[in-house]
């Protein structure tokens, strides 16, 4: 079987973020592959292996850096990759240009399925995966905790997180498949992996030769983090009718949400 997964570098969760202007400071941060995005290299590698036929291709958006996750990704068990490096581009990129950029480059390849994370862990926006299906014209389905494909790789069998529940799909291939925790869980790295990804070939692009503009984008205005959060407020006594006179009270005047 044949896949494409989209990936992003992301700030690894305990980085202590700052602010520098309209964007983060980026001194001293650990990078990573984002944490859903891991679900979808580990369910690509998994579906080659299972048909033991096939291909995974990485397709990521990002700087120099991102070269560290893409090898991360070749190691666990990718093919080979596209890294699209353009800083006029992804330095402006929101969800719609990165979209643009991550379909002008799965247009170029083979393949039954794209996997992406169903959201990135940085800025939680959750919009590609539905646009990038728009942009291929192909089905999106989100929220993907199981999958079946069929033998013939014409159909797949999906079973998507819902609020309260389950929701089970059946979808044509090839199809927009985006990965929430509990689809997989993700392997390590090994040793020879990481040899090998050092020889796998990645292909870099950039947005004058994927045709995609580097023109208007949503524009930053204004970052900061949010404020620090008040001590809490602790009503002490033995009366419990007092002490819930007292907390109805404070809700009402203080915080002001009775």
């Amino acid at each position: 079987m044949n896949t494409v997964v989209c990936m992003k570098q992301v700030p690894d969760t305990e980085t202590l973020i700052k602010i520098a202007g309209t964007q983060i400071a980026t001194d001293g941060i650990k990078w990573v592959i984002s944490s859903f995005d891991e679900f979808a290299v580990e369910e690509a590698i998994r579906q080659k292996e299972k048909m033991n036929a096939g291909t995974v291709t990485i397709v990521s958006l990002g700087p120099d850096r991102a070269i560290e996750s893409i090898r991360t990704a070749l190691a666990m068990g990718a093919d080979n990759a596209v890294h699209i490096n353009d800083s006029a581009y992804y330095d402006k990129a929101d969800p719609y240009a990165t979209a643009q950029a991550l379909a002008a480059a799965v247009k170029g390849l083979t393949y039954d399925a794209v996997f992406l994370g169903k959201q990135a862990i940085d800025d939680d926006a959750g919009q590609v995966p539905a646009m990038l299906g728009e942009l291929l014209g192909l089905p999106v389905v989100t929220q993907v905790i199981k999958l079946e494909v069929a033998a013939d790789k014409k159909n797949a069998t999906v079973t998507r997180e819902v609020e309260g529940g389950q929701m089970i799909l059946n979808v044509p291939l090839p199809a927009v498949l985006s990965a929430q925790k509990g689809l997989n869980e993700p392997r390590y790295a090994s040793l020879p992996g990481i040899m090998k990804a050092k020889k796998k070939p990645v292909d870099v692009k950039n947005a004058a030769g994927l045709g995609v503009s580097t023109g208007p984008m949503t524009v930053v205005k204004e970052m900061s983090l949010p404020p620090a959060r008040q001590a809490g407020k602790i009503i002490a006594g033995d009366d419990a009718k007092a002490k819930a006179a007292a907390l109805a009270k404070a809700l009402h005047e203080e915080v002001k949400i009775i």
